[in-house]
């Protein structure tokens, strides 16, 4: 019988640009290991005070559109009380209230249950730390596939 919780850690590196990172491969991959054919819950989370998780339309131009609004949002400015690091990097600590460090989707089947057009992407607007780690969890019904 396949255990009904497993969990592993992504490690990546973003670059030192704004990114939205399609993880939607690795998640996929995550599933086919762990899943089982199973139904359940695939959690991501990003343990980290400046990046977040979305889900969202990626390659159309919604990925360039979604930074593009945070620009206007959350402005690398001289604004924020939190100062340390390059100039504005205080409205990187304020994305995960905008963009939140994780997401619950569901799993059928054994398959990342998504609209046509949704990818499970991270987000992140910090340049001073490209390292990142996204921890996938999957829990799943206790049974055979």
């Amino acid at each position: 019988m396949p255990d009904s919780f497993a969990t592993h850690l992504l490690h990546l590196t973003t670059g030192r640009t704004e990114t939205v990172t399609d993880l939607t491969a690795e998640c996929e991959r995550f599933l086919a290991d762990s899943a089982h054919g199973r139904d359940g819950l695939l959690n991501i989370f990003v343990p980290h005070a400046t990046a977040g998780i979305a889900v969202l339309e990626t390659g159309a131009g919604s990925d360039d559109d979604l930074l593009a609004a945070l620009r206007t949002l959350l402005p690398a400015d001289d604004r924020w009380q939190h100062r340390h690091g390059s100039p504005g990097h205080g409205r990187d600590h304020v994305l995960p209230a905008l963009v939140p460090p994780h997401a619950t989707l569901p799993v059928i089947g054994g398959r990342l249950e998504l609209g046509t057009w949704q990818s499970v992407c991270l987000v992140d607007t910090n340049k001073d730390n490209p390292r990142r780690q996204v921890r996938l969890s999957f829990l799943g019904g206790v049974g055979e596939a």
